[in-house]
């Protein structure tokens, strides 16, 4: 699965599989738009209805996924003012360096399995990037 990241100005699209619940899916794409700045620090975020709305998904289920949110500290509720997301710097960089870790870890689980271990797979990388 691919998840499609908007660039500033651009709509939100979200993808789905079916291997796996909705909300955790909601959880995982929204937390990669609140690490990579799509919704910054400290902003008001749109409503559950909008989001599930973007989303094409029922609102019980996005606000399921915003609960999981508020829970991991990426985002905060001012109640009657709606939700928001961390101001918390600290928290978003270690959930950003959780997500790289966990990318790189399958990356070279990957690279693995198409016969190239660790060590191979660094030279690779550092002859493409010259």
């Amino acid at each position: 699965m691919q998840v499609i990241q908007p660039k500033k100005g651009e709509s939100m699209e979200f993808i789905f599989d079916n291997e796996r619940p909705i909300y955790i899916q909601l959880v995982e794409q929204l937390r990669l738009l609140i690490i990579a700045g799509e919704f910054q620090q400290g902003e008001k975020i749109p409503s559950v209805r909008e989001l599930a709305l973007i989303a094409k998904v029922n609102p019980n289920t996005m606000q399921k996924a915003l609960v999981e949110l508020e829970t991991e500290g990426l985002i905060y509720t001012e109640r009657t003012n709606g939700k928001y997301v961390t101001n918390d710097i600290k928290r978003l960089k270690t959930v950003r360096e959780n997500i790289a870790k966990e990318k790189v870890k399958a990356f070279f689980s990957d690279m693995e399995r198409i016969g190239m271990n660790q060590e191979d797979t660094i030279k690779y990388l550092q002859e493409k990037i010259k």
